[in-house]
């Protein structure tokens, strides 16, 4: 596939369009330090892309039967707000001439995250971006998160298009697989240095890169 045969491009919320990750990790530290525990910056990585079911199942393996789940997600909402109320969400390098080139070209596009609703919601209202997504699929609108497809097949039937013609863009391994199992095309632009699993279709440094190289196919094929 190459970028004139997109009909629409889907993207993941956090990591890629929000720095909302470096947030997450945060927060979740502070709340563990605070319970007397320590989650490094690796394993704080290696949740990435995950919805938060799976991250406390992975704090509960990592940390054994004494952590009080409950507390630590009370306590990790708050240093959350906390940080965010002083420092904002930033967006993501090239963020903007993306959108740019969506819009002007016509090009239908979406977000698609494993964040429920009203996190989703929180974190584009504090980086002033909520009018720029009409369309938003959420963790609580599909039966499976990812890495299953679902996210994504529902995103895709939302913008009338077949997920074959879809341009889906992730920053996590969980995404790069569900875009995989969807059978879209796959753009991975990583939020961290991750190994990659299954080879996507393009890997790319930013949002800028895929702006111009949408631009320029737009262009040269109108």
């Amino acid at each position: 596939m190459i970028f004139a045969d997109c009909s629409a491009v889907i993207l993941d919320l956090d990591g890629l369009v929000l720095d909302t990750e470096k947030t997450y990790f945060i927060a979740w530290q502070k709340a563990a330090e605070k319970m007397g525990f320590e989650l490094t910056a690796e394993f704080c990585l290696s949740l990435s892309g995950l919805q938060y079911e799976a991250v406390e199942q992975k704090l509960l393996n990592l940390t054994g039967d004494l952590f009080r789940i409950e507390q630590f997600r009370r306590l990790s909402g708050e240093f959350w707000y906390q940080y965010i109320e002083v420092n904002g969400i930033d967006v993501k390098k090239g963020f903007y001439s993306l959108m740019d080139v969506l819009q002007r070209f016509n090009i239908p596009y979406c977000l698609a995250t494993n964040s429920c609703q009203k996190n989703a919601l929180e974190s584009l209202a504090f980086a002033g971006i909520s009018d720029l997504f009409p369309v938003l699929v959420t963790r609580d609108q599909v039966k499976s998160a990812k890495p299953a497809p679902d996210i994504f097949l529902k995103a895709a039937k939302q913008l009338g298009t077949a997920i074959e013609n879809c341009v889906v863009v992730e920053d996590s391994l969980t995404g790069i697989q569900a875009a995989i199992n969807a059978g879209a095309y796959v753009v991975y632009i990583p939020s961290s240095q991750l190994e990659i699993v299954e080879v996507p279709d393009l890997t790319l440094e930013d949002l800028g890169q895929l702006a111009k190289m949408i631009e320029g196919t737009s262009i040269n094929s109108g």
